[in-house]
């Protein structure tokens, strides 16, 4: 006893079943909205244990009337067990049903959810995990969250019923056997303090080397190209080989222990089976009982002994789901973006829409979290019909600013504004607005590199407005110059796009890019090294176009080549962690040097 409560205070003392008790708690947030589920497969499951425990009894008075040659009984008495057996069959049946159809249904509702908080979550807190390790959370994990929701709490008590019953009539049919219930628990009891301790290492093992491997095969199928370029074919067999006999070996430990553990849990059950039996023959011997209520007393004892292992193996389901639980609260309780706004926005934005939307940065401060510092006095105003141009160096922040404006990133110190046309800061309040991840609707963005999804070139444009007319895409293609190579394509608009933009070059990807982009029609348009893989004249005339449209757009670009320099309203220089306003001798000196 003094071991257990070392034991016990030990565990305290490491936090781990505080730990356990707020993931409990998380997890009942989404229980709680399935106690109908969980009600009706805990009424079929103590169903099916009365009908079952009735047929045990049954049986029992079966066998005493052959035993007594009772014949006028026989009939209905083996009708009845005939009955029982069937219904209790249909009971199995129809709980299997509703366990797969509550399961899948819980399972989809969940991950929908987890799903959602997970793309609500601050971007850059989820940035510190791999893509891998995350769709292994919202799968496994949201899976095993879905399944033990289901079948916890109603096994548990189905379980405590079944155990508690079948006591219950051995103790009525003779008391002695109830000793033999429980001889096996001791023994149960021991493994449970070591089972604890393993289960909960081997789980979180398990789900890192899943993370770990699912993580390294999304990286390698997605840079297939790249492996291939630089011959590493043959390193990434070898690592893929490595990670595999690393999870064998993980595998073979804990299959180890399983075995160990069930050897150790059959002998004991062997030991009270052979007990059970050889005290049954005594009792018949000695004329205690009848031969009918020895065999039902075996069932019995399988029941107890079985029902009994059941309640224990709940412990490492209940490991797995904390862990689960916990995995998954590293993620979803991440700071979420902050819609408040969003009726405030729309507001703006309908009041502004017409003259157009711009920009003004004031003295805006930004530190990425590992301590380096990338903006102290970044200052920067455009408004519509206007293309201002990042220029600098890479590495000096010009996607750090464009993710800045786009809410990606919290500005730590100073403010952006949305301003109602060319307007100044110190406007009245009707004519700004504080930006935020609400403000995102107003903008539309053009990363770098290939972004197409996979499906038609239709599907790519309408993701970004499902009702688009096919007049409205070739429109944008038109001034994206896509439509020269769209129109060429035997299926045009209804040509696939295989991922990552297979089937396109990068320029043509890149137009295909814009003119989604412009296709939303939002005020404010980000491009960054959009036009990277284009030729100078087109991207010459992409830009043109973007700024010859009706709608009054603002328009900011990111770009190496000065090239199309002649054609923005600003230049802005990304240097000493602010952005200098260049004149025109120092944008004809970039020219010249380029």
């Amino acid at each position: 006893m003094k071991t257990k409560l070392l034991f016990l205070w030990k565990r305290i003392q490491d936090g781990r079943l505080q730990e356990m008790w707020l993931q409990t708690k998380w997890i009942y947030q989404y229980a709680r909205h399935y106690w109908f589920a969980m009600l009706f497969y805990t009424i079929l499951g103590l169903s099916g244990t009365l009908f079952s425990l009735g047929s045990s009894v049954i049986s029992k008075n079966l066998v005493d009337i052959i035993t007594g040659h009772e014949a006028g009984r026989l009939l209905g008495t083996f009708c009845l067990m005939i009955a029982l057996n069937v219904v209790n069959t249909l009971i199995t049946q129809a709980s299997g049903y509703a366990s797969n159809w509550i399961s899948m249904k819980v399972d989809t509702e969940i991950k929908s959810d987890i799903f959602g908080k997970i793309l609500e979550t601050d971007w850059e807190s989820l940035t510190n995990y791999h893509t891998g390790d995350l769709l292994t959370r919202w799968g496994a994990d949201a899976s095993t969250i879905s399944n033990g929701i289901l079948n916890f709490i109603p096994n548990l008590i189905i379980y405590l019923f079944r155990f508690v019953s079948a006591f219950a009539i051995v103790i009525y049919y003779d008391a002695t056997f109830a000793i033999f219930a429980f001889l096996g628990m001791p023994v149960s009891l021991l493994l449970s303090k070591t089972l604890l301790k393993r289960m909960t290492s081997n789980n979180m093992r398990s789900a890192a080397m899943s993370a770990k491997m699912s993580g390294f095969n999304q990286e390698t199928f997605s840079n297939i190209q790249t492996i291939k370029a630089f011959g590493l074919i043959h390193l990434y067999i070898e690592r893929l080989r490595q990670l595999q006999k690393e999870y064998i070996t993980m595998r073979l430990e804990f299959q180890k222990m399983s075995i160990w553990t069930s050897l150790l849990l059959s002998t004991v059950a062997l030991m009270v089976s052979y007990a059970s039996h050889g005290w049954g023959i005594y009792r018949v011997w000695s004329g205690a009982i009848s031969y009918g209520t020895m065999t039902m007393f075996l069932s019995l004892s399988g029941t107890l002994s079985g029902t009994l292992h059941s309640l224990t193996s709940l412990v490492p389901t209940a490991i797995s789901l904390t862990t689960s639980a916990g995995r998954l609260m590293d993620i979803v309780e991440m700071p979420r973006e902050d819609y408040s706004h969003d009726t405030e926005v729309d507001a703006f934005y309908h009041r502004h829409s017409g003259e157009g939307i711009g920009l003004y940065l004031e003295n805006v401060k930004y530190t990425y979290r590992n301590g380096a510092c990338v903006f102290d006095h970044a200052s920067l105003e455009v408004g519509p019909h206007e293309i201002a141009a990042l220029v600098g160096p890479s590495g000096e922040g010009k996607t750090t600013l464009l993710r800045l404006l786009l809410s990606l990133m919290p500005v730590q110190d100073g403010r952006i504004l949305l301003c109602a046309g060319a307007c100044t800061p110190w406007e009245s309040h009707w004519n700004l607005v504080e930006l935020s991840p609400a403000a995102r609707k107003l903008f539309s963005y053009v990363p770098q590199g290939n972004t197409m999804f996979s499906g038609t070139i239709a599907e790519n444009m309408r993701n970004v407005k499902p009702d688009a007319s096919d007049e409205e895409i070739v429109k944008v293609l038109k001034l994206a110059c896509a439509w020269e190579f769209v129109e060429k394509l035997p299926q045009g608009i209804d040509t696939v796009v295989r991922e990552r933009g297979g089937g396109f070059s990068e320029g043509q990807a890149q137009r295909l890019s814009i003119a989604r982009a412009l296709l939303r029609k939002a005020p404010i348009l980000l491009l960054d090294e959009a036009t990277s893989a284009l030729d100078v004249a087109t991207e010459r005339r992409v830009l043109r176009n973007i700024m010859s449209d009706e709608s009054p757009r603002t328009c900011i670009i990111t770009t190496h080549r000065p090239t199309v320099l002649s054609i923005c309203t600003r230049v802005y220089a990304i240097r000493e962690k602010g952005c200098v306003l260049l004149n025109d001798m120092e944008i004809e000196k970039m020219r010249s040097d380029f």
